[in-house]
């Protein structure tokens, strides 16, 4: 592709030519292969003007800060997702402006699909047979749909307590799905095996985090891209960003660098890492100050945000770096922390958040708690993934209604009897 100059392993350094197709650093140091592009050439074709004359929607309509040639793209409808105003949440928070990012509406429910799209058009390229991916189940089912979509045989390795409505809809979607058991402390299986099986099997590794794949982290940026457009090119005053693996923090800071190396915008906002108290080795280097070097992968991650659960944050340097450049945070939020915003969301502006897709509103009031964020700034929080995802976490929150005859009398004394759920 014309726009892309080369690549670069965010470890050594070592470049590599676009032809040459690369997946991983051959000097085996799980360095990112960061895609450089030729933003003069670029800026010929991408302004705000020239935007504005485009069909909205679809990673493909910032085609040239793509890694691939839409040609190949697959056409499932991805992006062009609603900035919704939060209102009623931002008079329940005290804050003077917040908006909701809503990833929900993507073809498989969570923001995955921005990254699946990039990364199932370079298979396609490739003339890949079988792709496999290592996933909690969000990213596996995105890569299962645009692999069925493709005529590419997907594998999905997802951990052994994945949830059964997530594994449903991989197997809806044609994929081979085993669970794989964790057997070694701090390791994650499911990468450990994704990894072999490219080795041994030569299949096309496509997780959603950059060591292993450095195409599919482009497509999270487009995410950025819009909320400027949407904003009218106004850059907020902070992102909260649900964190696992650091990959959509990755992408978001790499768009912020294509906006500004553009020309079209002169600020960043402050990115912040959210993460669940259970699995937070980001936030706590974030916060301690300490180097990606230094950071250990969690022995045993627990949470009910079980999209959030990676035990090492493979994109954390990249992550770490868009942090600290744009004056943000990282904030670890508990499990109630985290559910109180699966509420609020649902009950105040009609969002149905999973609860790792939600995690960025308890990562907001919790920061707002501590003074980090002013209650006089702009915020958006990305919602990355849908209720509907995992509905038995939320299940358990309530009593199950009643069950009345059809009478007047019957619905007047429920209601007078019981309270509203939230």
């Amino acid at each position: 592709m014309a726009y892309v100059t080369g690549l670069r392993c965010s470890r050594c350094g070592r470049r590599y030519e676009p032809g040459d197709n690369p997946l991983m650093c051959v000097e085996g140091d799980l360095g990112r292969l960061d895609i450089e592009y030729d933003y003069d050439l670029a800026a010929e074709s991408f302004s705000r003007e020239s935007l504005r004359e485009r069909p909205w929607g679809g990673v493909w309509r910032y085609w040239e800060l793509m890694p691939v040639d839409r040609r190949f793209d697959v056409g499932l409808g991805e992006g062009g997702t609603p900035l919704i105003h939060a209102g009623r949440l931002a008079e329940e928070l005290g804050v003077k402006t917040l908006h909701l990012k809503d990833e929900t509406g993507n073809p498989t429910h969570s923001f995955k699909d921005r990254a699946m799209a990039v990364g199932v058009a370079k298979a396609r390229e490739m003339n890949v047979r079988t792709a496999v991916i290592a996933s909690s189940g969000n990213a596996a089912a995105a890569l299962s749909a645009y692999s069925a979509k493709a005529g590419i045989e997907s594998v999905a390795l997802v951990p052994e307590d994945a949830s059964m409505g997530k594994i449903a809809q991989l197997l809806l979607y044609g994929a081979r799905v085993m669970r794989v058991r964790q057997t070694e402390e701090g390791v994650d299986p499911t990468v450990k095996l994704m990894l072999e099986a490219h080795r041994r099997l030569g299949w096309y590794p496509c997780p959603s985090f950059g060591p292993f794949n450095p195409y599919q982290v482009e497509g999270p940026k487009t995410m950025l891209y819009e909320i400027l457009e949407q904003l009218g090119w106004r850059v907020p005053d902070f992102i909260l960003v649900p964190t696992g693996s650091g990959c959509l923090l990755t992408g978001l800071w790499k768009a912020c660098r294509d906006m500004r190396r553009l020309g079209l915008i002169d600020d960043y906002p402050g990115l912040v890492a959210v993460q669940p108290e259970g699995n937070q080795p980001l936030v706590k280097a974030i916060r301690e100050g300490k180097s990606f070097g230094e950071i250990r992968p969690t022995p045993y991650p627990k949470s009910v945000a079980s999209g959030l659960l990676d035990p090492f944050p493979w994109d954390g340097d990249a992550a770490m770096e868009g942090v600290r450049e744009t004056g943000g945070m990282g904030v670890a939020v508990s499990d109630d922390e985290i559910m109180w915003a699966v509420k609020s969301m649902a009950s105040r502006e009609g969002v149905f958040a999973e609860p790792s897709g939600a995690a960025g509103l308890a990562g907001l009031r919790k920061l707002l708690d501590e003074g980090f964020i002013s209650r006089s700034d702009e915020a958006v929080v990305l919602v990355t993934g849908s209720g509907l995802k995992e509905p038995e976490k939320v299940a358990g929150l309530f009593e199950k209604p009643p069950v009345i005859e059809p009478e007047i009398s019957q619905l007047q004394s429920h209601l007078s009897s019981t309270k509203r759920p939230l």
